[in-house]
């Protein structure tokens, strides 16, 4: 979503409709402070291009914040400021506080924000339903037993383990190993979040799948390209004019319901494929 929001600013004339960063940056808030929330912010700040001054962090307790962050990332304690702010909102707090949280930013969150939440205990429909808001992306896994599950304990810090290849290898979607699997119903939710990016700054649905399709062309890995009915119905495809945006999805629906997108992945072994080499490209070469 970074690399691809820079992409957009970088192409895009509509600029004040895409950031409200106060220099064009994406801005990144983090809600909690614990022990994800912290490795979280060192490895944005890590591999990719954002600045600490466009990462704020709400946490119960600010003054610790001190040592604990770099210089620049702002903390407070105000979790609906921080919504209003926020392109990307992160939920790093912990599930029994989700509850509590979800009540304070209800309805409050601008549409074109797009909440991250990590606490696993809730359904996306129902986290869609608390919040009143269905601009959001939560992982699904399918943990089994298997013998390379170790591979989870050789690094015990985020920043690190995306250095590492056999990581980076492991935790590739739609390929993970180690016993854990990362539904196809995610990679959607990805793909149709980069849509409504699109559609959040007014690009027409030609440039908006330019864009989308230039992220798993790099060295010639994906020939298929993706068209509008990959991700909306034929006959709404059909009359979509290229200078028109996509309707807005909601990600909700993406990550529970069967689509247009799940079908022509299900079926299309070369742009799951082109998933994964983009994966493992961005945490190579991060900022690229």
């Amino acid at each position: 979503f970074f690399h691809f929001r820079n992409t957009i600013r970088s192409r895009s004339a509509v600029r004040d409709s895409l950031v409200s960063g106060s220099d064009g940056g994406l801005c990144v808030g983090i809600l909690g402070l614990g022990h994800l929330g912290k490795q979280l912010i060192f490895s944005l700040l890590s591999k990719t291009s954002i600045k600490p001054s466009n990462v704020k962090v709400s946490t119960r307790n600010p003054e610790t914040a001190e040592g604990r962050v770099p210089t620049g990332v702002e903390c407070f304690f105000d979790n609906r400021r921080l919504a209003l702010w926020a392109d990307v909102l992160f939920l790093c707090c912990l599930p029994s506080h989700l509850s509590r949280v979800c009540s304070e930013l209800h309805s409050r969150l601008p549409k074109r924000c797009l909440v991250y939440s990590f606490p696993s205990a809730v359904p996306v429909t129902s986290l869609a339903e608390l919040l009143g808001h269905s601009f959001v992306l939560k992982p699904q896994y399918e943990i089994e037993g298997c013998d390379a599950a170790d591979v989870w304990l050789t690094c015990s810090h985020l920043t690190t383990a995306l250095g590492d290849p056999s990581l980076i290898e492991a935790s590739c979607p739609l390929t993970m190993k180690g016993g854990i699997t990362l539904r196809l119903n995610w990679v959607c939710g990805v793909l149709y979040g980069l849509l409504n990016i699109c559609t959040s700054a007014c690009l027409g649905s030609g440039e908006a799948l330019s864009l989308i399709n230039s992220i798993f062309n790099k060295d010639g890995i994906n020939n298929e390209q993706l068209e509008a009915r990959s991700f909306i119905s034929s006959s709404c495809a059909s009359t979509l004019h290229p200078d028109e945006p996509f309707p807005w999805i909601s990600l909700t629906d993406a990550q529970s319901k069967e689509t247009p997108l799940q079908r022509f992945l299900s079926s299309s072994k070369s742009v799951q494929q082109s998933v994964c080499a983009a994966y493992k490209s961005f945490l190579e070469r991060p900022g690229k």
